[in-house]
């Protein structure tokens, strides 16, 4: 099976309930969010991290992980804004059978503070 590595910019709370899946599951959206989003590239997961969380939260953190490659056909690429914003937009309703197409774990890569 070929995988496809994507990253995810979270906060804490996030984080949190990543850990308590054992790393291997994103929690439910919540009802204000109706797409989860993450990104095709380290550097973009970077940028968000920085700028967005980090200031709101004082603390940001940028978890990495592998997808049936397959799986993720049904996602076109979505461009919003330069050269590295690619995301992928997966319906809310959706996430559970993403998580189930995730391959090994969800790996807390880096952690950044305000």
């Amino acid at each position: 099976m070929s995988t496809t590595t994507l990253y995810r910019p979270l906060g804490s709370n996030e984080l949190a309930l990543i850990e308590a899946s054992g790393w291997k599951a994103f929690p439910p959206r919540l009802p204000e969010q109706p797409i989860f989003y993450p990104v095709t590239n380290l550097a973009y997961a970077r940028q968000i991290t920085k700028e967005w969380n980090v200031p709101a939260k004082g603390i940001g953190h940028v978890v990495r992980f592998a997808v049936d490659s397959a799986y993720l056909e049904r996602f076109p690429v979505q461009n919003v804004g330069g050269a590295i914003h690619d995301e992928l937009w997966v319906p809310a309703e959706e996430l559970e059978e993403f998580n189930a197409h995730i391959v090994g774990v969800i790996e807390l890569i880096e952690t950044y503070r305000g």
